[in-house]
């Protein structure tokens, strides 16, 4: 039996179309026929009709139909399906042919034409006796047809075309050979694709005819056997929903099956057929819930249906056949759009059918375990006459025999014989490596890493057994970090033991001393013994010798590896391998530190540090240097500890030399040197720590620790230490505990500690802009002259300071003073540099405070000013300073649209309260400075002059401008005459509607009521004469003023602007004026631009 036997058969695999055969067409000689013939195969999308076209010859012979079965009575079947017949009707024989002749309607011999086409469709129906087969013939024509109905000659000769062949008038196809082909061939096909329909769906009848002639008793494989051709003719006709519904009722026939040794092969290769039938159509119906529970049924219950016991590795190869071809349907189905899932994914089939590939391996490495001297069958049991079977799951010796009893138990013997032979010809491993490395990427495009990893190293074992051994260690190496940063050390043993094995046979020298390291490390689980021998093959490498072989290895490949390590030691010379060691575990553990815990040591400390070694080997070893590296190379010199000694001495139980490790004893090597004063202010840090192990006599192993040490399961154990609260056992003075060792790979050299005071002396707060005084004082402490002193604060060396203030706020003054002074350290002169930083926050505030009010001419508060109106602005100096201030001269700088009614006057009460008269201004916003300056008590220090920008005031623009000219005061019962004019500010005619209410105080002549039109730009007057009746402040009559245009100017906004009350005195006329008669303010005036 090939191997290949549990490959499901092609046609089972593909997708079933229409067979539809095409003859008369001359594709290699004739151009039209081929453009004919290219169109019906080229650019074949999933848009057009699915049918599988064939050219054949006119007189091809198809295969012969067997004469109709009247009765099944006395028939007994002699299998299920027999192995051509799926092939036949995908290939074979066509649902329609289509017969291809070049004739056009205006052809002068019609007649001698017509015949032969007559005959050309009768040789093919001979050619098709006793078969349902269609057939079609097709014109091709130079001309376009015309429309139906048009062409009288045309259908004439079309009916009697139809009438010598025999055919019905939908049998019969124009095809012109115009620019539009394609149009006419899709055409075309939807026409053949109906009649194949026809064919499929008479042969469906056909088969469910036959059923009422079966009976339980003699033909339960005809059952199975007619629901499963019914299926596929479904197929066939694209009816899915049918097929899948036949399927699975074929499936549950042949479950009902009685099964035997003799017949269990073929159930269960026919349940596999059509499982794969039913899990397809399920995944291409979009239902792969029902698939996946489809498949599940199937397994359980098939998985115990193993056979013959001699046979058994055959259940596992089927097996395996089963996960393998519906994992291939679930990748089929994910890349046509359906979604997985982690826990749900092709994946998990390849690796199950990996499983039952492995086991197939194992049960045929103990059933085929046959003696050299047992020779293969002769003649061949497994050959058949016709190279194949003829029906599915058979026995090629007792083909078509149903009986349960074996007629010749022999020959039974012989051909299980000769399958066993056969499995011993398999190569297992490329089986197994294939569905696991299909295995290992579904579980990488899901992110499953522990099941890729697991996957990974099944792998690498069957590399392994595969003898390929490189490829073996590819593997294993790359899931060995996994293993290694989770802590799995069982398996990382397992995994670590087949690389050394690996390693060993290859005779690849840096491998097997890195993997020999790690399995003598404590993350192995191996036992003593095991580690002492591969200590010694150890030691043998590096004393250039060959190692004994590792146990379990394939004989043959134990001398091929033997004969590969005596070349490598005749060929080797000193021999140097550097191995880094954070990425795994070696036997040796080490951790530097830095003394005190010292983040930094100064310059005229010598560097001090240790570093810790442990070893976790059977017995003590022998190292024979230890060296450390640092960022700055110079110091490398004075950190090596070197020990001469043989390559023989490496395991000598020598506990008291300087360099030899004592298992589980931790062991310190202290390291001073002085850093040099360039490297003040610089890190000092441990780049590596080498650990030689070996002589250059033989070979020389570098152990290669990156930084302070570490390798790849310390960050994991010091993270458990730092967890545990188990209590740690006292040791003796001279140990540590190795846990409670902390790496520690650098350090900072800082500069000589300064033996000298600086004393600051400042009078706080300093004001804004003022030029503040700072007194620094030095005084040497240092037992020996110090030279080269700098003093430096801010960017002014000396020793008085003066430094200005130009934000609020705290601010952080610096003074720094630097000199050089000559010491020893552990014998060597060096010149120290010294510095020594003093700081002093000093509070900067503002020399004083500004309140600023706007006011009308009458002292009212205002939110915004009107351009042309004057307006009153009052200002409040208030002093801040702790100290007294003298005021020198204030200036109110006005914007250039403002213009003073008066001089501007200030007055300075003794530097603490400042008053200004108030500006004018135009514009939208005013913006006016006030510039004081002055300055402090200190002689020194000059005048300061601060510019405060005063709160903005929104100017508005009025249209109408009222001023009133009145007197100051009036007298009672003497005649007041006042003057009211009126100006249009706007570019607008302004109609003014202008009434003055009474008042009981006055009596008044003039207009009460007016309307009036005022021009752009002019002015109206309005007298009016007021009589007074009573002395005192008095109300005057109110001036109403209507803009028909600005509905917004109010009489309360206008009040504003103009007088409403005047004191009126007696008629006395030698009484004195009213002191506040002449209370008059310095005004500005707005003018507008």
């Amino acid at each position: 039996m090939s191997p290949t036997q549990w490959d499901f058969p092609v046609e089972l695999c593909c997708r079933p179309m229409a067979f539809v055969t095409l003859t008369g067409l001359d594709v290699v000689y004739n151009a039209v026929h081929r453009a004919v013939w290219d169109a019906f195969c080229a650019n074949r999308r999933a848009d057009r009709v699915p049918i599988s076209f064939k050219v054949l010859p006119g007189d091809h012979e198809y295969p012969k139909c067997r004469p109709k079965r009247t009765s099944y009575e006395w028939y007994i079947p002699k299998g299920i399906l027999k192995t051509g017949w799926m092939n036949k009707h995908l290939n074979l024989v066509p649902a329609l042919v289509v017969v291809f002749y070049e004739l056009d309607w205006d052809e002068p011999q019609w007649k001698e034409k017509q015949s032969e086409c007559a005959t050309r469709v009768e040789i093919v129906r001979q050619s098709l006796q006793g078969r349902n087969t269609k057939v079609a013939v097709v014109l091709i024509q130079k001309k376009t047809p015309l429309p139906p109905g048009e062409d009288v000659i045309a259908s004439e000769r079309a009916a009697a075309l139809c009438n010598a062949c025999e055919l019905s008038g939908k049998s019969l196809f124009v095809l012109p050979h115009t620019d539009h082909l394609v149009g006419y061939i899709i055409r075309l096909e939807n026409a053949f694709y109906e009649h194949a329909q026809t064919y499929y769906y008479t042969e469906i009848r056909r088969v469910k005819s036959h059923k009422e002639f079966l009976n339980k008793t003699t033909h339960q494989l005809l059952f199975v056997r007619h629901q499963f051709k019914i299926a596929f003719f479904s197929e066939l006709k694209q009816d899915t929903q049918n097929a899948l519904k036949n399927y699975r009722t074929a499936y549950n026939l042949v479950h009902e099956l009685r099964a035997h040794e003799t017949n269990i092969l073929e159930i269960k290769t026919m349940a596999g057929f059509i499982n794969y039938k039913i899990c397809r159509l399920c995944f291409q119906h979009n239902t792969p819930l029902d698939a996946i529970a489809q498949f599940r049924k199937h397994i359980d219950l098939c998985k115990k249906k193993i056979g013959s016991a001699e046979l058994a590795f055959e259940h596992a190869a089927w097996m395996s056949k089963q996960f393998q071809a519906f994992g291939d349907l679930f990748d089929e189905a994910i890349k046509l759009g359906l979604t997985a899932i982690q826990t749900q994914n092709p994946g998990f089939y390849y690796q199950q059918a990996a499983y039952y590939a492995q086991e197939r391996k194992q049960v045929a490495k103990a059933l085929c375990n046959h003696e050299a001297s047992v020779t293969y069958p002769n003649p061949d049991p497994l050959e058949t006459q016709a190279g194949v079977l003829d029906f599915y799951g058979q026995r090629s010796w007792r083909q078509g025999i149903l009986s349960f009893d074996l007629s010749d138990p022999e020959k039974e013997k012989v051909g299980i014989l000769a399958i066993q032979l056969k499995e011993r010809s398999v190569v297992h491993s490329e089986v197994i490596i294939t569905l696991l490395s299909n295995a290992v990427a579904q579980f990488k495009k899901y992110k499953c890493p522990r099941m890729k990893s697991h996957l990974m190293v099944q792998m690498g074992e069957e590399y392994y057994y595969a003898k390929d051994y490189t490829k073996a260690l590819k593997l294993l190496d790359y899931v060995m970090c996994d293993y290694r940063s989770e802590g799995w050390w069982t398996l990382l043993t397992s995994i670590l033991t087949t690389a050394l094995k690996c390693s060993y046979l290859m005779a690849q020298l840096k491998d097997y001393i890195t993997y020999s390291l790690e399995l003598l490390g404590r993350a192995s689980t191996l036992k003593d013994d095991q580690k002492s021998r591969i200590e010694k093959n150890l030691i043998n490498v590096l004393m250039n010798e060959s190692p004994d072989p590792e146990p379990d290895c394939d004989i043959l490949a134990v001398k091929t590896a033997q004969k590969l390590w005596a070349d490598r030691i005749s060929l080797a010379g000193s021999n140097v391998f550097t191995i880094g060691v954070q990425d795994f575990v070696p036997f040796v553990q080490c951790k530097a530190k830095f003394h005190f815990h010292a983040p930094s040591f100064h310059v005229d400390v010598p560097v001090q540090f240790d570093v810790y070694l442990k070893a976790d080997c059977p017995h003590p070893i022998r190292f024979s240097k230890l060296c450390i590296s640092f960022n700055n190379q110079e110091y490398n010199q004075f950190c090596v500890i070197e020990e001469a000694s043989k390559a023989s001495d490496v395991l000598e139980n020598l506990t008291q030399g300087k360099m030899c490790l004592v298992p589980g004893k931790t062991r310190k090597f202290l390291f001073k040197f002085v850093a040099k004063t360039e490297d003040v202010g610089k890190k000092i840090e441990i780049t590596s720590v080498d650990l030689v192990l070996g002589s250059e006599a033989g070979r020389c192993v570098v152990l290669n620790w990156q930084g302070g040490g570490g390798d790849a399961a310390s960050a994991q154990e010091a993270l458990q230490a730092s967890r545990s609260f188990k209590r740690r056992p006292r040791l003796p003075d001279s140990e540590v505990h190795w846990d409670g060792i902390v790496i520690q790979a650098s350090t900072m050299i800082i500069s000589r500690v300064p033996n000298v005071s600086v004393h600051l002396r400042h009078d706080p707060p300093a004001l804004t802009n003022e030029m503040y005084c700072l007194v620094v004082t030095v005084q040497s402490h240092e037992k020996t002259l110090i030279r080269d002193v700098k003093l430096t604060a801010g960017l002014k060396p000396g020793k008085l300071f003066f430094s200005k203030f130009h934000l609020l706020g705290s601010r952080m003054f610096l003074v720094y003073v630097s000199y050089l002074i000559n010491t020893t350290i552990e014998g060597k002169e060096i010149v120290c540099k010294c510095h020594k930083d003093e700081t002093v926050t000093i509070e900067t505030v503002f020399p004083f405070d500004v309140a600023v009010k706007f006011v009308s001419t009458k002292f009212e508060h205002l939110e915004r000013v009107y351009a042309d109106i004057p307006f009153l602005l009052m200002t409040d100096l208030l002093s801040a300073s702790p100290w007294a201030l003298t005021i020198v001269s204030s200036e109110l700088q006005l914007a250039p649209s403002m213009t003073p009614m008066d001089q501007l006057e200030s007055q300075v009460d003794r530097g603490e309260n400042v008053a200004h008269s108030p500006s004018l201004a135009e514009g939208r916003v005013i913006c006016i400075c006030f510039v004081v300056s002055w300055t402090s008590a200190m002689d020194s220090i000059p005048v300061i002059s601060t510019v405060i920008t005063l709160p903005h005031v929104i100017v508005e623009n009025i249209p109408l401008h009222v001023n009133a000219d009145l007197p100051s005061f009036g007298r009672v019962r003497e005649s007041l005459p006042v003057r009211y004019h009126l100006q249009n500010k706007t570019d607008l005619v302004q109609d003014v509607e202008i009434s003055v209410e009474p008042s009981d105080a006055f009596m008044f002549s003039g207009l009460k009521q007016i309307r009036l039109r005022i021009l752009p730009g002019t002015e109206q007057e309005m007298l009016y004469n007021f009589y007074p009746l009573m002395a005192g402040y008095q109300q005057l009559p109110s001036l109403n003023i209507n803009l028909l245009r600005f509905p917004n100017f109010t009489n309360q906004l206008l009040r504003r602007f103009i007088p409403t009350s005047i004191f009126v005195k007696v008629s006395d006329a030698n009484q004195s004026s009213h002191p506040l008669s002449s209370l008059l303010l310095p005004t500005f005036k707005l003018s507008q631009h």
